[in-house]
């Protein structure tokens, strides 16, 4: 949980930053990549609000209402993030590139800008072109940062638990909250590169039209992200197993055990970021005393949670 902590902060703090930047830069030249990654940074720094929102309501002890806790309000908050802010700010950044795109593209250069209906003019000291092209290099340096650190904790997370790469340990965290981020940090990374790709290109050529194309290269990024996050994220909150090979493994943990005969029934679920529920219909010898059976299943709990830490509640009913 505090891995998680720490790369939701360092992403908030750095897409903070980087969204003022970018706004600046699209007030002097109007560029419509620097609007689209503007779109980007705010969407990313309301992600990790919702994100961290998530992790403190997740901590909430168990209840009445809630007796396994609140560990699925990461799954939730995660939900949130990849369909409403993804979705808004790359539909946004899609919309605004192909409009520019049909209008055949707008000249990066000091000038007004229009944002929301307004028109905003301001008029730098210097070229505007190297004030954003100096945005967006702060903005690469920044969001390598903030990528470092989370893909330091999803690459811990793939140590931990033998996760071949980055495709299986998206397929098997139950950690969304350092998934996301990591997921928006190299979205970012590719938008702004992207983006000084379309700005340079359009300085060079003097055609403005790879500039709009390059905001809807990033609006497409940023949907097609956040219809891979969701389905990630649906997997979990619709009460998502361990992995059928982990999953076995503690099986065989009960059914080794002596004093078991048979393993009846054998289930696990996710009930939050790295939170398993196990519960088993056992059969144990008829001979033995309720103090011998109550002494197995506590065996078998430890034994569990020392194969995988994940193992967090252990229902096990006892047929005699």
């Amino acid at each position: 949980m505090a891995g998680s902590t720490g790369v939701v902060l360092a992403a908030m703090f750095a897409n903070g930053g980087i969204a003022v930047l970018k706004f600046i830069g699209f007030l002097l030249t109007g560029s419509p990549s620097m609007l689209a990654e503007t779109y980007h940074s705010i969407s990313d720094t309301g992600n990790q609000v919702l994100l961290l929102v998530g992790i403190k309501y997740s901590q909430q002890d168990a209840s009445r209402t809630h007796p396994f806790g609140y560990g699925k309000a990461q799954f939730f908050y995660a939900f949130l993030v990849s369909v409403l802010l993804f979705g808004i700010a790359g539909w946004e950044s899609l919309k605004h590139g192909i409009s520019e795109v049909r209008a055949g593209g707008h000249q990066s250069e000091a000038g007004p800008a229009e944002f929301l209906g307004y028109t905003i003019d301001i008029t730098p000291p210097v070229d505007p072109f190297w004030i954003v092209v100096a945005i967006l290099l702060g903005g690469i340096t920044f969001e390598t940062y903030a990528f470092v650190k989370a893909n330091a904790e999803l690459r811990r997370q793939m140590e931990t638990y033998g996760w071949s790469g980055y495709r299986e340990a998206f397929d098997r965290t139950s950690d969304l909250t350092t998934l996301t981020a990591f997921t928006e940090d190299t979205v970012a990374l590719a938008g702004l590169v992207v983006a000084l790709f379309g700005i340079v290109a359009t300085r060079i050529t003097e055609n403005p039209i790879y500039d709009a194309f390059s905001a809807v290269v990033i609006g497409v990024l940023l949907m097609g992200f956040a219809v891979l996050l969701a389905i990630e994220n649906k997997r979990l909150i619709l009460g998502e197993s361990l992995a059928s090979d982990v999953e076995s493994d503690l099986r065989r943990i009960v059914e080794s055990q002596e004093s078991v005969t048979h393993v009846d029934d054998f289930r696990t679920m996710f009930i939050g970021s790295g939170q398993v529920l196990v519960t088993a219909d056992v059969s144990f010898d008829s001979g033995l005393t309720t103090e011998e059976v109550n002494t197995g299943i506590s065996e078998m709990e430890a034994a569990m949670r020392e194969r995988d830490d994940r193992v967090k509640t252990v229902y096990i009913e006892p047929e005699l």
